[in-house]
């Protein structure tokens, strides 16, 4: 995400002074430190890839003698006195979404393009939800069976999503009409999702329609939907496919119309959909986000993206960076259950906004926890002094969303009390006043066994596990516990059963097939 540029603080802030008693304690608790160690913790640095973790980690987990990446011994490691993790929220699931469909067409996920923070956010969670507007907090965990390590999942929930009390929605969909797009079912996909939408949306939101190829236009200006349905499904049906992919004037163009269009009181949101194929023009994120800030933070205008295609003709990575920076997020559909899910089941969460430049902050017990490792979020690392800064981005989180973080963490030996601290903030959509919410955990609450704790818990380590294993594409295990594909896809089929989810029984499926393959 964007860091805005910042005034440097003055004085002793009182986060700071925890961070200061806190490296004392794991000091007194260490009592090994060289002095040097102890001036880097006192100063709070952060590795060069902004990850805060004890234990002197680098990311990912750990890298071994032979540079692959393995979990060393506790005698290898020198325990520094870091214990924040901070991070932008993120509701992304496209990884998930693209990694199935790959493993569908018999081939395995490029391991740079499997974020695990998506994969445990594509199922379904069982937090409490607030009342209101705002984020409820849960913090749970379980011992592995690796001595002394544990998985902790923070839990984030907004209010429940429902159609009828959303403010109105302004929306602008952007469509790729490139040649790639007209590889089999790619923009009849497109097609068939936005109508899908449209016949979802209330008579007072409005629509707008941009295509872009080698150069955009503006199909449909902003319209609203009531009495005009017709003409916008007319304009959807006659898109048909052009020449190259200029993304960066497509998102421009889609910027300008949806600011001409814009609706006070409304979530004013531009819909990308594409195969993140762009080979015209400006190609990379950052600039093609920066020409358009303006209408980004002066009208509070977000990016929701749709990526489509598979393999080598998926730009994934462009997608998901340009969310990130437009303040937004993404899916991935492959098919029309996929369509469905996205433009009409989770219509509410994925058009309206109940928080904006939301982060979390995890607050880990020095004198318990000996070193800990936040699973997937490596692009959305926020500096621990900034959580409460509120000029540095966020992430942007709907009605009807969760987001869970995993952690493993090792504890010191005779660990007992308080373990961690999550706190959130968040900006409210419309007001831009901001709030926190808290929730702990203690030693004593951890469940003994990862595999008899509650179905819930165990779907989410399975999808990290899963991750964990596409990501190494060898035999050894980044993340304490996995069990091997084997067993993990028992684990996944036993839990489809238990929660008569089907998409747990689509991981179970996913499981097995990369196990095939690999």
């Amino acid at each position: 995400m964007e860091h805005r540029n910042r005034t440097p603080r003055q004085g002793t802030a009182p986060g700071r002074t925890r961070r200061l008693r806190a490296a004392l304690l794991a000091l007194t608790a260490t009592g090994g430190l060289l002095l040097t160690a102890c001036s880097a913790s006192e100063n709070h640095r952060s590795s060069a890839d902004g990850s805060h973790h004890s234990g002197g980690l680098p990311a990912p987990y750990g890298t071994g003698a032979d540079g692959g990446r393995s979990v060393t011994s506790d005698e290898s490691r020198s325990p520094s006195a870091g214990h924040l993790s901070t991070f932008a929220l993120d509701v992304d699931t496209a990884s998930y979404g693209y990694a199935r469909r790959v493993l569908d067409e018999g081939g395995l996920p490029d391991p740079a393009q499997v974020r695990p923070e998506e994969f445990v956010n594509s199922f379904r969670q069982d937090y409490e939800r607030p009342d209101g507007n705002g984020f409820t907090v849960s913090v749970d965990g379980a011992h592995t069976d690796r001595t002394d390590w544990s998985l902790v999942r923070v839990g984030l929930a907004t209010r429940a999503a429902h159609t009828e009390d959303r403010p109105p929605a302004a929306l602008t969909f952007v469509v790729d009409v490139s040649g790639s797009m007209g590889e089999p079912g790619r923009l009849d996909l497109a097609k068939r999702s936005l109508g899908a939408m449209t016949d979802r949306l209330r008579d007072g939101d409005s629509v707008a329609l941009v295509t872009f190829s080698d150069e955009a236009r503006t199909v449909l200006p902003m319209t609203r939907l009531a009495g005009h349905r017709g003409k916008v499904h007319d304009a959807i049906d006659e898109l048909e496919t052009q020449d190259s992919t200029n993304l960066g004037a497509g998102v421009e163009k889609g910027y300008a119309t949806a600011t001409e269009g814009l609706r006070e009181g409304a979530t004013n949101r531009v819909v990308l959909v594409s195969d993140g194929l762009a080979n015209t023009g400006d190609t990379d994120p950052d600039s093609i986000l920066e020409r358009i800030s303006r209408e980004r933070r002066d009208h509070g205008i977000t990016l929701f993206g749709v990526g489509v295609g598979v393999g080598s003709d998926y730009g994934d990575a462009l997608m998901e960076r340009l969310a990130d920076k437009g303040d937004g997020h993404t899916a991935y559909v492959s098919g029309d259950g996929d369509a469905r899910k996205v433009f009409v089941d989770q219509l509410p969460q994925n058009v309206d906004l109940t928080a904006r430049d939301a982060k979390a902050q995890v607050a880990f017990d020095p004198e318990n926890v000996a070193e800990f490792h936040l699973v997937g979020y490596e692009d959305r690392k926020v500096a621990d002094e900034d959580f409460r800064d509120d000029n540095v981005d966020g992430g942007e989180v709907g009605p009807g969303h969760t987001v869970t973080a995993l952690y493993a963490v090792r504890t010191r030996p005779g660990a007992d009390g308080h373990l961690a601290t999550a706190s959130v903030r968040w900006l409210d959509p419309r007001t831009r006043a901001p709030h926190e919410e808290s929730g702990q955990l203690e030693t004593g609450a951890l469940h003994d066994d990862l595999w008899t704790a509650p179905p819930r818990l165990q779907v989410t380590a399975v999808a990290a596990y899963f991750a964990d294993a596409l990501r190494t594409r060898d035999t050894t295990d980044d993340l304490p516990g996995n069990p091997g594909l084997d067993r993990l896809g028992d684990r996944a089929h036993a839990l489809a059963d238990a929660t008569e989810d089907q998409d747990v029984r689509h991981l179970a499926q996913a499981i097995d097939e990369a196990g095939r393959l690999k």
